[in-house]
């Protein structure tokens, strides 16, 4: 510290990363344990609260009392110690082992105080750190043996391939959803989650909103599904909907017609997994939202990036909310322990000539994915329509397109016939893209109208 940054920090005064100390006192280890368990901050000893400098007699009998005092917190906060002229500067960094304690317990900056933490505050900042997992506590107020389906857990054995030569309860116990307390064997939220027929009756946030809107907003609701399974019951069925009211052509090969979603199935099941595992199930005021408009589906979550997970490292390193949660959906096949999910979506819409996914963390994890092919560098769409469209989505927009230059005039439901009762909503999805792009146009009236392609 130089002359001019004292003056600067005098002249701030006491803030969220600074205090001032006449000399030292016992509060010292309070003030430290506070900035550890915050973003770190300077003490100044030998400044008044009023921000003037009194001084102190710096030597090492003093250097050693603070850093005796620093190394008696718990676990020890690192400390470096500076000193200018007659003031001691000590520099505490933000603790990687919160949450840190004096013996007089657990403190945090508070704007320009420090204040003590109470227990349900204790609770709530472990929470918030990532200390204490949602699906590792025990329900003890949840009967075992009435609450749990043997059916789930005989199908989640034959999925995992474990083979059943114990019984349910030691099974259970060994996919660490089970412990034992007090001489009781007691579930824990993973074990409700995964082994429940309805995990709302116990964990009422815990059902996966489904639902598909006309236009591009929140505005008119088309359809609504709310699911209420176990979670893999809930990643399939929301799977099912999505599928359900997207378009689906046919990709001919050698003699074999094969299915052709327009946003790839690989894609959809990793956002739809890595939602319901990743969530924040602490935060209780919302759910896991699966959304399909007309020109993109959004998947999201409560909770943003996990605290030890900064945007940086997003896609490259895996780190698990839920612990339990994503080891059991890994037994069965549907996440990637090493992180590669985020990186599967990625490859599987470039593959489709899809717009890159897109993500946002703040408050909420979302992940958008678009419906229509990307658009190539000259501004149209790669391959563009005009000059043969061959899969997907493409396919399905290139043969409506051709009913339409065969048929000027047509009316959509005309279309759907002619294209073997495709679904009208899907043909009303499909002509309103073809007017965007100016490809088609409707004319005359509302009842005696149709449709025109734009040579």
């Amino acid at each position: 510290m130089n002359k001019s940054e004292l003056a600067l920090s005098l002249q701030k005064g006491e803030g969220y990363k600074l205090e001032f100390k006449r000399n030292v006192n016992s509060d010292l280890s309070k003030e430290m344990v506070a900035f550890a368990n915050s973003s770190g901050g300077q003490i100044l000893i030998g400044v008044t609260d009023e921000g003037e400098v009194c001084g102190v007699n710096i030597n090492n009998e003093l250097r050693s009392k603070i850093q005796s005092m620093a190394d008696a917190c718990d676990p020890p906060v690192k400390i470096r110690l500076e000193s200018f002229e007659n003031i001691l500067i000590i520099h505490v960094d933000e603790g990687i082992n919160k949450p840190y304690r004096n013996t007089k317990g657990f403190f945090i900056r508070n704007g320009a105080n420090t204040q003590k933490m109470t227990t349900s505050e204790i609770i709530a900042f472990l929470q918030a750190e990532g200390r204490v997992y949602f699906d590792e506590q025990l329900r003890s107020d949840v009967d075992l043996n009435t609450a749990y389906s043997a059916k789930l857990l005989n199908e989640y054995i034959e999925q995992a391939n474990i083979s059943k030569i114990f019984d349910d309860l030691s099974i259970l116990r060994n996919l660490n959803v089970v412990e034992q307390k007090f001489g009781n064997d007691y579930l824990n939220n993973a074990g409700i989650l995964f082994f429940t027929d309805e995990p709302a009756n116990y964990i009422y946030h815990s059902p996966v909103i489904c639902a598909l809107y006309k236009g591009v907003e929140k505005v008119n609701i088309l359809d609504r599904k709310e699911l209420k399974g176990s979670i893999i019951q809930n990643i399939n069925e929301a799977l099912i909907f999505v599928k359900k009211h997207l378009n689906l052509s046919y990709e001919i090969k050698a003699l074999r017609r094969k299915e052709v979603l327009e946003i790839p199935e690989i894609a959809l099941r990793e956002a739809i997994t890595n939602a319901v595992c990743h969530r924040d199930y602490f935060e209780k005021g919302a759910q896991v939202m699966i959304e399909i408009f007309d020109d993109r589906v959004e998947i999201s979550n409560p909770g943003g990036l996990p605290k030890s997970l900064s945007p940086a490292l997003f896609g490259k390193r895996s780190v698990a909310r839920n612990p339990i949660i994503a080891s059991l959906l890994h037994r069965v096949g549907l996440i990637e322990k090493m992180g590669t999910g985020i990186y599967r979506i990625q490859n599987a819409m470039k593959a489709a000539n899809l717009p890159a996914p897109e993500f946002d963390f703040d408050g909420f994890f979302t992940i958008c994915l678009r419906r229509y092919p990307a658009k190539s560098k000259n501004g149209g769409l790669n391959e563009g329509l005009n000059e043969g469209l061959n899969e997907g989505l493409n396919e399905g927009l290139k043969s409506l397109l051709e009913v339409i230059a065969k048929h000027p005039g047509i009316k959509s439901i005309e279309a759907s016939v002619l294209l073997n009762n495709r679904p009208i909503k899907t043909i009303e999805r499909q002509i309103k893209y073809l007017k965007d792009k100016k490809l088609i146009e409707r004319r005359g009236s509302r009842k005696t109208g149709g449709y025109y392609k734009i040579e």
